[in-house]
């Protein structure tokens, strides 16, 4: 299987967290979600791997060939080829649609501005009966100036799309139409296209998931496809009775008046024997939040 980013031994410290990833792959291809909880590391790796930030130890691989010195010569084309979008917005306030667009194509070779255009309408920004391009930019809500990013790094012609907390602003329609727009993305590159995106909203993002990574202390503590996590995780239900002693076994387990369920790795169900339980596929937000909750410095009763 062919990566388009390889991590090595990268490392970030601030005064109260460090980030450090002895190794990291994000497959080819592919949409990889970096899920974690507040603090865990995401926005900066996120940062160091769409080159916003510089000052950190390691190697990082693009595309198999393009080291992070590499990213930074124009002749590389590989910022050309990576698409970014961050939580703030790097439009200025001033600028209204338009604007937007005629700046971003200053910027960058492979920008389009007749799918820009299209891009808007189709987002409800602007467009026939909608004269939303000489909007200022500080007049747009949090959602819209979400929007407003997707359209303009959707609008490029990019092999990698880096996008950190996507979902966030939006409303749970948009959030559907951003995995259209994920799938539509990966599906016209003919598997030369990749996406890696950070997120909290892991239920509304699973469906356009196709791998995932999960973070907690600046470190990566679970990876894999989601197929294959599912293989590996195993949601288990069961009496009241049984529920001390399976809490020996499950990653995590929450109980009610009636019984109990939570989440074993698969290798041991055996452990399990003898108690009157169920079993089920977990979805990639109950894994994630079992994982976390193994990890986090939080504290559970």
């Amino acid at each position: 299987m062919e990566n388009v980013i390889q991590v090595k031994n990268v490392e970030k410290k601030y005064k109260n967290f460090r980030l450090a990833v002895p190794e990291l792959a994000i497959p080819k291809g592919f949409a990889t979600a970096l899920i974690g909880e507040n603090g865990a590391g995401k926005t900066t790796l996120i940062n160091i791997l769409a080159g916003t930030r510089l000052d950190y130890k390691g190697e990082l691989c693009f595309f198999g060939r393009y080291n992070d010195a590499d990213r930074e010569k124009p002749e590389s084309g590989v910022r050309e080829a990576i698409g970014y979008t961050g939580p703030g917005c790097y439009y200025l306030p001033h600028w209204n649609i338009k604007q937007v667009g005629e700046v971003s194509e200053l910027l960058f070779e492979n920008f389009r501005p007749e799918k820009y255009d299209r891009l808007l309408a189709e987002l409800g920004l602007a467009g026939e009966g909608n004269p939303g391009n000489g909007k200022k930019v500080s007049e747009l809500s949090d959602g819209n100036r979400m929007k407003l990013m997707l359209a303009g790094v959707l609008a490029r012609d990019t092999k990698l799309l880096i996008l950190d907390e996507p979902a966030s602003p939006l409303d749970p329609l948009m959030r559907d139409k951003l995995c259209e727009m994920i799938r539509e993305y990966l599906a016209d590159g003919g598997g030369e296209r990749s996406v890696l995106f950070s997120t909290h909203n892991i239920s509304d993002m699973e469906n356009v998931t196709d791998y995932a990574v999960i973070m907690e202390h600046g470190a990566v503590v679970e990876q894999g496809f989601v197929e294959e996590l599912k293989e590996k995780y195993v949601l288990v239900k069961g009496e009241k009775e049984d529920a001390q002693k399976a809490r020996e076994v499950l990653y995590s387990m929450t109980e009610n008046r009636y019984g109990f369920e939570g989440i074993c790795l698969a290798e041991k169900l055996d452990r399990l024997a003898g108690m009157d339980v169920c079993t089920e596929t977990p979805n990639l937000f109950q894994i994630s939040v079992a994982v976390m909750r193994e990890n986090t410095s939080l504290q559970f009763h």
